[in-house]
């Protein structure tokens, strides 16, 4: 496949529906990345009363708000069709319903306007995000911790993805959102753990760190999850109930172990990453944990201890959004990459496709 130049002032419209956000965004790549607008609708009301996202409320809800993003997001950015260079969308992974209202909204809009269409995998609009937000050049090691997703790459170009290390079961933020439900806290589960955490004593439960006993930077939250639900059951049972103390105690002691085992396998990744001997040695982290401060905190010290540069996005494009796949397919549209109305929304998409399954993967393959 002919590959591009590197053209500038491309300007790219990005569509996003993997979970619960409808989003969209306009980006233009002139000397350095721009972010024109980036619209986000959430749907935390919808979901509020079901504990968790619930698939088929979630696709309705795009297939409603899509088209409105998408004008939004043109009318912030000042730009009509006519001076767009493509159409970027996530193509997976992801609840398929949302992920093929994006997709399908793509692809009507690339067919009406005659624009080149740009599949993207979700977890590589994170994966890329340092470089729409700072220009981080290649190859750096990424931490992707989210609400379905956890793993170190080394992120050697636009479609290059060496996985070095993953969950093997819950991710991150699914931990956190499991705590949060069974403590009686609001959804999103992270930012409403951290902020009991914060009022907390982390040394009053001390929780378990799966996986810390092996080598290698494979993690593990299931357990930590289960540590707390039958701590949680043993308070219950000699106090009759939880005070607000023992919440936030139970939150802190959660979190504390969470952050020990990030900050020790990010170690063991930097070991990895840093025997290729990096020109510009740097860790950056995305997805919606990257959010915490705790985490960031920590990891920002590994990285001082192994003069490694941290980089973080903004909180705004730590949780999904669309200016990161319009980046994402901006690199990819640079490098030749095209795709067509074939183009297949999926729920599983392995971004190091050369990687063995993590366990648990399912009968369908790989989800990352």
């Amino acid at each position: 496949m002919q590959s591009s130049p590197n053209l500038p002032g491309l300007t790219f419209l990005g569509i996003e529906s993997s979970c619960d956000d409808s989003a969209a965004a306009i980006v233009r790549m002139n000397d350095r990345a721009e972010i024109l607008s980036s619209v986000v609708e959430g749907q935390v009301n919808l979901h509020a009363e079901f504990g968790g996202v619930v698939p088929e409320i979630a696709a309705r809800a795009h297939a409603e708000r899509l088209d409105g993003c998408v004008e939004r997001a043109m009318a912030e950015a000042g730009v009509s069709f006519a001076e767009l260079d493509g159409i970027a969308v996530t193509a997976g992974p992801g609840l398929i319903g949302g992920v093929l209202s994006g997709v399908m909204l793509a692809k009507g809009l690339a067919a009406g306007t005659g624009l080149p269409l740009i599949g993207v995998n979700h977890l590589a609009g994170h994966a890329l995000t340092p470089r729409l937000t700072d220009g981080l050049p290649f190859p750096y090691l990424m931490l992707l911790v989210s609400g379905g997703h956890c793993q170190f790459l080394i992120v050697s170009g636009p479609d290059s993805f060496r996985r070095i290390g993953g969950t093997i079961d819950d991710a991150p933020g699914e931990a956190f959102d499991k705590t949060a439900k069974l403590l009686g806290l609001p959804q999103p589960g992270g930012p409403a753990v951290e902020a009991e955490a914060a009022l907390g004593n982390p040394a009053r439960f001390v929780f378990p760190r799966p996986l810390l006993d092996k080598p290698g930077c494979d993690m593990s939250f299931s357990g930590l999850k289960t540590a707390l639900l039958r701590t949680r059951d043993t308070v219950i049972a000699e106090k009759g109930g939880l005070t607000k103390a023992d919440r936030r105690d139970l939150c802190a002691g959660f979190q504390t172990a969470m952050v020990g085992v990030l900050e020790e396998k990010t170690r063991r990744a930097l070991e990895v990453y840093l025997e290729a001997s990096p020109a510009v040695p740097a860790l950056a982290v995305a997805g919606g944990v990257a959010a915490n401060t705790a985490v960031r905190t920590a990891l920002e010290d590994v990285c001082a201890k192994a003069s490694v540069r941290f980089l973080a996005p903004p909180l705004r494009l730590c949780t999904d959004n669309a200016a990161m796949i319009a980046y994402a397919g901006l690199e990819r549209f640079q490098m030749g990459l095209r795709d067509d109305a074939n183009l297949s929304a999926r729920p599983r998409w392995p971004l190091d496709q050369t990687a063995p399954a993590m366990i648990g993967s399912g009968k369908k393959g790989a989800k990352a």
